[in-house]
């Protein structure tokens, strides 16, 4: 393996790290490993601090793939908590209202998914990387600043039940989507259509393309890894 010349790793996202924490300790430990003091790292696509999975990563030259792997269709797990949301559309930030529930039945949820599959219009999150004027969404949102975001245009090829919990109004989906879908706005629509609220309480990509999340290391599977790797040193 030659990273300098450019590789791409799977690696799975721990829960609370940001994406840019993984790629500068993934950075850190092939630096290190390999004696440099720089070496060019990059991510095929962000996943939220409070979302696990499926993260590729590229190296070198390889970090001329990026946009490609972007554009790879993405599958999530998520888990929405009914009947109450929160600014963020997660759990990043408290809950600041609650809705009725009592008229949500699995008939209705099933009803109401049906509304979302194929071509759909989402409006991000203030609460994300989104560029608004040269800043970024979340950064103008945290300040406290009104940012008002446009729809985009995405596909949703697949979505549906895996659990629905009545007692506890919790409602599991399996999403197959598009580059540039926001689960956490998914959630919300999701609620306001079942004419109640929503926000998501667990995420997870399943998979970007055909990289599924059981073909990633961990972080702390990386350096075992690494060591049986057969590795091409940079030149002194």
């Amino acid at each position: 393996m030659n990273f300098t010349q450019g590789e791409i790793i799977y690696i799975d996202k721990p829960l609370t790290w940001t994406s840019f924490a993984v790629v500068a300790k993934v950075r850190y430990l092939l630096c290190k490993k390999l004696g440099v003091k720089k070496l060019k790292v990059g991510h095929a696509g962000t996943l939220d601090p409070l979302a696990t999975g499926v993260m590729i990563l590229c190296t070198g030259r390889a970090t001329k793939r990026i946009d490609e792997l972007q554009a790879h269709t993405k599958e999530y797990i998520a888990t929405l908590k009914l009947g109450a949301t929160t600014p963020s559309f997660d759990l990043e930030k408290e809950i600041d209202a609650t809705y009725p529930t009592a008229h949500i039945t699995r008939e209705l949820v099933d009803s109401v998914l049906e509304k979302f599959r194929g071509t759909i219009q989402q409006i991000p999150p203030v609460f994300s990387a989104c560029k608004v004027e040269g800043k970024r969404a979340y950064q103008l949102a945290r300040k406290g600043e009104e940012v008002e975001l446009k729809a985009k245009t995405l596909i949703i090829d697949e979505l549906e039940v895996l659990r629905f919990d009545a007692e506890r109004m919790e409602l599991e989906i399996r999403v197959v989507c598009s580059k540039g879908t926001y689960i956490r706005a998914l959630a919300r629509d999701i609620g306001t259509a079942l004419e109640s609220g929503a926000h998501l309480i667990q995420l997870r990509r399943t998979r970007v393309g055909e990289v599924r999340a059981e073909d990633c290391l961990t972080i702390e599977q990386f350096p075992e890894w690494w060591e049986q790797q057969e590795i091409e040193w940079p030149e002194a």
